[in-house]
């Protein structure tokens, strides 16, 4: 079971409560689409779910025809208290009021082997997904919806326009790709740009290299990536660190592999 859109018009009418365009939301109103999402999350009763801003539960109910154990993370305190409704006669589903960008996620996924599921609001969707690879490493799996032009740049790969510091930055720590499409009509109120599904799985092992060294290097370059990296990257690497790499200066930095990153960061930390 999961919401109708009449449904939702209902929870929001009894507990008085308004949609905040501040806050992103835009709630999930058709049961099939929260089905697809709970159905390519593949949870089963053994695991254990985080989902972030859940709002009035829709994907939420969906979950839970599985029986895993959810813990939905909320920042609209009025959303709470109608969430905490909605999943009382549950015993497998908590709710904390928290801000997504601020909580103590060690004090929350307190076990390995997490799966975040969630239909994560634009504005914080990138960093988000992006300190949750950082540091949360018991979230293995995510499944998230976003904005289509986030889920280009999670899983570009290098030589395409939406290739960038986030996409090297998923590459480096996990596998990507969009697994489906979601019309923006499944949404009330309907937002103004298309949304898709990214998988995200986290590598067993990772590249050993000076992650920081890396990124800053990244950060660099993609903040002048129309320049080539013997200009962007004018005072952290010299010649000699870009031939010790194998890597042509002239090139930008959109055209380097993630091995390409491996190396010249090596190069210049050794």
């Amino acid at each position: 079971m999961t919401h109708s859109k009449s449904q939702i018009k209902e929870l929001l009418e009894a507990h008085d409560l308004h949609l905040r365009r501040d806050l992103g939301q835009n709630f999930m109103v058709d049961a099939n689409t929260a089905r697809r999402i709970a159905a390519l999350a593949e949870v089963a009763s053994t695991d254990n779910v985080l989902e972030i801003g859940p709002g009035l539960g829709s994907l939420t109910l969906a979950l839970h025809e599985y029986r895993p154990r959810i813990v939905a993370i909320e920042y609209d305190r009025g959303m709470v208290t109608a969430l905490r409704d909605v999943v009382a006669d549950t015993d497998n589903i908590s709710v904390i009021e928290a801000d997504a960008m601020q909580v103590d996620w060690h004090a929350v996924v307190e076990t390995d082997d997490w799966v975040l599921v969630a239909n994560l609001p634009y504005n914080i969707a990138t960093p988000l997904v992006c300190d949750l690879l950082d540091e949360v490493p018991q979230i293995s799996r995510m499944l998230i919806l976003v904005q289509d032009e986030a889920a280009d740049r999670f899983v570009a790969s290098e030589g395409s326009k939406q290739y960038g510091a986030v996409s090297i930055k998923i590459a480096h720590y996990a596998h990507a790709k969009k697994v489906a499409h979601i019309p923006r009509t499944v949404f009330m109120p309907q937002p103004n740009v298309e949304s898709a599904l990214v998988d995200i799985r986290r590598k067993d092992t990772v590249a050993e290299v000076n992650a920081d060294a890396m990124f800053s290097l990244v950060r660099t370059a993609f903040g002048q990536r129309r320049k080539m990296l013997r200009r962007s990257l004018s005072t952290a690497v010299n010649a000699e660190q870009f031939a010790s790499a194998h890597i042509d200066s002239a090139r930008r930095p959109e055209t380097l592999s993630l091995d390409e990153w491996y190396a010249l960061t090596k190069a210049v930390s050794s």
